[in-house]
């Protein structure tokens, strides 16, 4: 239960943290409307899917060729949630979106969109690898690993489904971009505690 609850607390501060996903999310409801947004949300929700597969496969590779391995990568994606906790913190730049209208997008593309903006960000791939590595042992079943995984997307659509309601409306957004640094900074403190604190844990092991 803790280890879900850390998934949980984690995947919710990174998927709050502006980035490519939250700005597809951000146009699609300001643009095209609620439903669009909530499109690109599932969309997104999905893509998750994607590196949550070859994470799995991948870790449990590593638990079976080096216990010694496993735990330094633990170590390295603890330190990686420190960077970007730091990033997020002294963040300056505000929050663009591209909001240039146009013809109305077919549904299929909107959730496709969701879906590849996602699944094609890098710095998803490392997150992904970085809390996945926290949370899973040796002998850890594999039914808890996708538990996890689903954990992580269903949050991912919680959220950015709130972002489509809420952005579809032009008042949250113009309060949401006026207070951005001061969220960028509460977020910004919450990774970096937590990323001390599981670095400090895994060291112990090494």
């Amino acid at each position: 239960m803790i280890a879900l609850l850390a998934v949980a607390l984690i995947t919710l501060l990174a998927s709050i943290v502006p980035g490519p996903d939250f700005a597809m999310v951000t146009r699609n409801s300001y643009l095209h409307g609620r439903r669009a947004g909530l499109l690109a949300a599932l969309g997104i929700a999905l893509g998750v899917q994607v590196h949550v597969c070859y994470t799995m496969f991948g870790v449990g590779l590593i638990i079976a060729g080096s216990a010694a391995l496993f735990t330094l990568i633990k170590t390295v994606g603890a330190l990686y949630l420190i960077v970007i906790g730091w990033k997020t913190w002294s963040n300056r730049a505000g929050l663009v979106i591209e909001l240039q209208g146009g013809a109305r997008v077919p549904r299929r593309t909107i959730l496709l969109s969701g879906f590849l903006t996602n699944a094609l960000n890098p710095k998803t791939t490392l997150f992904v690898i970085s809390t996945y590595t926290q949370v899973v042992q040796p002998g850890t079943p594999l039914s808890v690993q996708f538990g996890y995984g689903l954990c992580m997307s269903a949050i991912h659509l919680a959220w950015f489904a709130l972002v489509a309601t809420f952005f579809s409306q032009a008042n949250f957004r113009l309060r949401m971009v006026k207070h951005q640094h001061t969220i960028d900074r509460l977020i910004g403190t919450l990774l970096m505690a937590l990323g001390v604190l599981l670095a400090c844990a895994n060291m112990d092991k090494l």
